[in-house]
Parts: C-alpha cells; sequence; structure tokens
C-alpha cells in the first residue's frame, strides 16, 4: 500500500495541475454549477469520459512504452517536455492574468443542450486527447508496473475537481469573480507542473 501511494499522488497532482485551468469545459462546469441547473448530470459526463480516456491512455499506450525501453525513455522525456512547457504557460498566466470569470446570465438550457454541450466539449476539443492519452499515458507509462496506480490517482483527481467545481461552484461566485483568483490558482499549476516535470527528466 505505501509504495502505490507514491504513483497514486503523483498521478493526483498530474491530472489536477493539467484540469485544473480555466477553459472551456471547467467554465461550462463551473456556470451550470453557479445557475444550480443539470449540475448532477453534467459532472458525471466529465468524469465519465475522463474514466475512459485516461484508462485508454494508461492502458492502451502504457502497455505499448512498456515493450520497448528506447519509447519509454521517449515518452518519459516528452512528458517531462510538457509538463515543464505547461508549468511556464501557467507561469505567464499568472504574470498576464486574463479578466475574471464571471456566471453566466440568460435563459437556463435544457438538461439535454447541457449533456450535449458538456459532450462537445469533451470529446471535441484535441488537447482532451493530448492531455489524457498521450500526456497522462506516456507519464504512467514511467511508473511500469504501477502505471495503474497512477492512473487510479489521476481518476481520483478528476472526481475530486469536477464535483468540486459543479457542486461548490455556488460558494465560489465572488472568488472566481476576480482575475487575481486565477492568477493565483496558475500560480500554484505552474509549481506543480514544473517539479513534476523536472522530476521525469531527472530520472529518463
Amino acid at each position: 500500500m505505501a509504495n502505490a501511494l507514491l504513483p497514486m499522488s503523483a498521478g493526483f497532482a498530474t491530472c489536477m495541475s493539467l484540469i485544473v485551468s480555466i477553459g472551456a469545459q471547467n467554465a461550462f462546469v463551473l456556470r451550470q454549477g453557479l445557475r444550480r441547473h443539470a449540475v448532477l448530470l453534467v459532472v458525471t459526463i466529465c468524469v465519465v469520459s475522463d474514466v475512459i480516456l485516461i484508462a485508454l491512455g494508461v492502458g492502451g499506450f502504457g502497455t505499448l512504452v512498456t515493450s520497448s525501453p528506447t519509447l519509454l525513455t521517449l515518452c518519459t522525456v516528452i512528458g517531462g517536455s510538457f509538463l515543464l512547457c505547461y508549468g511556464f504557460l501557467a507561469a505567464r498566466r499568472a504574470l498576464r492574468p486574463a479578466s475574471g470569470l464571471e456566471a453566466g446570465t440568460g435563459e437556463t438550457s435544457s438538461r439535454r443542450r447541457a449533456a450535449l454541450t458538456c459532450l462537445a466539449m469533451t470529446w471535441l476539443n484535441p488537447q482532451t486527447y493530448l492531455e489524457t492519452i498521450l500526456l497522462i499515458g506516456s507519464v504512467a507509462a514511467g511508473y511500469g508496473a504501477m502505471r495503474w496506480e497512477f492512473g487510479a490517482g489521476a481518476l481520483a483527481a478528476s472526481c475530486v475537481w469536477f464535483v468540486a467545481l459543479g457542486f461548490g461552484a455556488r460558494l465560489l461566485t465572488g472568488f472566481f469573480s476576480r482575475p487575481g483568483s486565477w492568477r493565483v490558482l496558475d500560480g500554484v499549476i505552474a509549481v506543480m507542473m514544473v517539479s513534476l516535470g523536472t522530476s521525469l527528466l531527472a530520472g529518463a
């Protein structure tokens, strides 16, 4: 159990660092939470989608790269480099924050429309595949036989984030309306991403 804690923690931190950023999907989930409309449906779609994508990344891609030490090293370097780049981008956002995220206004959407919008933002976004199947898959491969523990940590992060974002949104209206809040968040993300990227590259 103790041996599984490290890859699970790394998986949790990696996934959390990737998904905790302002973007179309998170903005939509947050707005649904602020409106208190179809929150459970939207959160479920996001979590189930991540379960499928992360499992594909950890299982399929992870199995492929572990069969070749050279490919494993290459993927570890790619994953570490991407984490560093993502961390630097987060640092830049922290230094140059955009405007705050405001709650949506207007007529409340139907549950069907909310579901379709959430599915589109999740499955039609190329970054989703990059972050889950490629990035999380390649980082998980670096843990070898413990890659599923890494994946479990990543899935836990997804559940925690979307549940907190959707159902806790009503408590965060004022907080996330200020650019400074996202600035602090992006600063934390930058530190986590750079730390994980440096650790991977050091062990490659």
